[in-house]
C-alpha cells in the first residue's frame, strides 16, 4: 500500500468528503456550480443527487450522519459492529449499537474516491486473503485490516450458505483482529414451519451475543420505536416498487441506490423514513405530470437489474442510463420481500409480516425480516428451485414490464457465476433480451468503464431495444 494512502484513514477521509457535500446542500444555486468546477472527481457523483432536489440533499445528509456516528460512537461510550448489507439493521440500533456496513463502506470508495479501493483490495491478499472473495466486501475491508478505519467491538455477518465469499471476509476479518464474531446460519427453505423456528431461536442466539458484548439489554420501548419507522419504511419502499410499474417509469434511477444505500446503514432510524417519504412524495408528483424520472424527455427502455449495479468512481452508471433515456427499474438490492410489496403477492409466506405487539412478536419479525434480505432469499438454493433467483426475476421483469435484464456482479460471486449463464437462457426464453457482463462491479481492472458502456449500447442497439 502506497505511503499516501496511509496519510488519513479511509473512513475519515470519505465522511469529510461527504460532510462538505451535505454543506454545499445549504448553498445558493451559484455557490454550488462554482464549486463543480473545483471537485471533477465527485461532482458528476455529487450532481447526480442534487439533481434530484430535496430527496438526493437529503440521502446525502444520511450518509454524513451515518458516518459521523460511525466515527464517533467509541468516543460516545456506545459500541459499534461490522455488519453487511444482509443484516437487518433495526434490532442493532435496538440494543443503541450502531452498525458499520462493510459493503456501504467499499461503495461510499469506489463512487466518491478517485483511486477507488483497489489497495484495500490487493490489501487483504497480501495479507493472505483469497483474491477470488468477493470485493464488495474486499474493497474496505482492507482499511479496516490496515488499521485505516475505526476498529469495531463486534461482527454480525448473516450469509453463510447463500455466500461463502461473503461470510469468509467476515471470519477472516475476525480472526485477524480478535474481535468476537457471531454468523447466523438458517435453513435451506425460506419458509415452512420448521425452517422459521429454526431461524428464530438462531436469532435470539444473535441477540444474546449482542446483549454480552454490548452491556446493553434490549428495550422494550425502544424496539417498538424502531419497529413502527421500520413498518412505514416499508411501506414507502412499496410505494415506489409501485410507481415503477407505470409507464413511464416516474421513478428517478438513481433512487435505486439510495434505497438500499440508506437502508443498509439507517433502516429503522427516521433519518430513513424523511428521505423515502420526500422520494415517494417527488415521484408521485412525475407520476402525476406523466414525466419519466430519468433527466430525457422521454423513456426509450426500461431495465431490470436481476443482481447488482455497477459502481465506478463518479457513480457513472446512473448519468449512463440517465442520458440514454433508459428506466432503472431496480436490481435485487431493493428487494426486500416485505408482505405488502407487490411482487410478494400471492407468493405465500415467502414474505414476512411486522408485528409490533408483544415482544416475542417483534423479535420473531425481525427473524423473519433478516431471512428474507436481497440475496439471503434468492440465491440460497438451486436458481430455477421455486422461491429462488429465477422465479423471481422473472415476477419482477413481468411486473414492471422490463425490456432487458442486465447482470452486474464481482468475480468472487461463485454461487451466481455458478447459474447465470442458465439464468440468462431461462430468461431469454421467456422473452426478456438478457445482458451478462464479465466484471467486477467494484474493480474497474478488470473492466474497465468504458469498455462497459461499449458493451451495453451494443447490446440495446443490436437487439433493437433502442434505436
Amino acid at each position: 500500500m502506497k505511503r499516501e494512502t496511509r496519510e488519513y484513514n479511509y473512513d475519515w477521509d470519505i465522511w469529510t468528503i461527504l460532510e462538505n457535500a451535505a454543506m454545499v446542500c445549504d448553498g445558493t444555486p451559484k455557490e454550488y456550480r462554482s464549486l463543480l468546477s473545483l471537485i471533477p472527481h465527485f461532482g458528476t457523483a455529487l450532481d447526480a443527487f442534487m439533481k434530484q432536489g430535496e430527496p438526493g440533499v437529503l440521502f446525502i445528509k444520511l450518509l454524513a450522519k451515518y458516518i459521523r456516528r460511525c466515527l464517533t460512537a467509541g468516543g460516545e461510550g456506545k459500541k459499534t459492529v461490522l455488519t453487511s448489507f444482509s443484516m437487518a439493521t433495526p434490532i442493532l440500533y435496538a440494543l443503541d449499537i450502531v452498525p458499520i456496513c462493510l459493503e456501504a463502506f467499499t461503495i461510499f470508495g469506489t463512487v466518491v474516491l478517485k483511486r477507488g479501493t483497489s489497495e484495500f483490495l490487493d490489501y487483504c491478499c497480501e495479507l493472505g486473503f483469497t483474491e477470488t472473495s468477493c470485493s464488495s466486501q474486499r474493497g474496505a475491508l482492507g482499511a479496516f485490516l490496515s488499521g485505516l478505519a475505526t476498529r469495531p467491538d463486534m461482527i454480525v455477518c448473516n450469509s453463510p450458505g447463500w455466500c461463502d465469499s461473503n461470510a469468509n471476509s467476515y471470519s477472516f476479518a475476525s480472526a485477524y483482529l480478535d474481535i468476537p464474531f457471531y454468523q447466523l446460519n438458517y435453513p435451506s427453505e425460506v419458509s415452512g414451519k420448521r425452517s422459521a423456528t429454526y431461524h428464530r431461536q438462531d436469532y435470539r442466539n444473535l441477540i444474546a451475543f449482542l446483549e454480552g458484548h454490548s452491556g446493553n439489554r434490549l428495550d422494550l420501548d425502544m424496539l417498538r420505536d424502531i419497529i413502527d419507522e421500520t413498518i412505514r419504511q416499508d411501506e414507502l419502499i412499496n410505494d415506489l416498487c409501485d410507481l415503477q410499474m407505470l409507464v413511464p417509469n416516474p421513478v428517478p434511477n438513481i433512487y435505486d441506490l439510495m434505497i438500499y444505500g440508506a437502508k443498509s446503514c439507517m433502516n429503522g432510524r427516521p433519518e430513513l423514513t424523511e428521505v423515502l417519504e420526500s422520494m415517494v412524495r417527488h415521484a408521485k408528483a412525475n407520476a402525476a405530470n406523466g414525466a419519466s424520472g430519468n433527466s430525457t424527455e422521454y423513456e426509450k427502455a426500461r431495465g431490470l437489474f436481476c443482481y447488482i449495479d455497477h459502481y465506478t468512481t463518479d457513480a457513472r452508471l446512473w448519468d449512463w442510463l440517465d442520458r440514454n433515456g433508459i428506466s432503472h427499474l431496480g436490481s435485487i438490492l431493493c428487494r426486500y420481500w416485505q408482505a405488502d410489496a407487490s411482487y410478494a403477492v400471492g407468493r405465500g409466506d415467502e414474505a414476512y409480516r411486522v408485528e409490533k405487539g408483544s415482544l416475542d412478536g417483534m423479535i420473531d419479525s425481525l427473524a423473519d425480516m433478516t431471512a428474507r434480505m436481497p440475496m439471503v432469499k434468492q440465491i440460497r438454493g438451486p436458481y430455477d428451485a421455486p422461491q429462488m433467483w429465477l422465479e423471481d426475476n422473472l415476477n419482477l421483469a413481468r411486473l414492471l414490464k422490463a425490456d432487458f435484464v442486465v447482470y452486474f456482479s464481482t468475480v468472487g460471486c461463485r454461487n451466481t457465476w455458478g447459474a447465470v449463464k442458465l439464468l440468462v437462457r431461462d430468461l431469454e426464453k421467456k422473452g426478456f433480451p438478457s445482458l451478462l457482463l464479465f466484471l467486477d462491479s467494484f474493480d474497474d481492472r478488470v473492466m474497465s468503464w468504458e469498455a462497459v458502456t461499449d458493451k451495453m449500447s451494443e447490446f440495446i442497439h443490436v437487439r433493437g431495444i433502442v434505436s
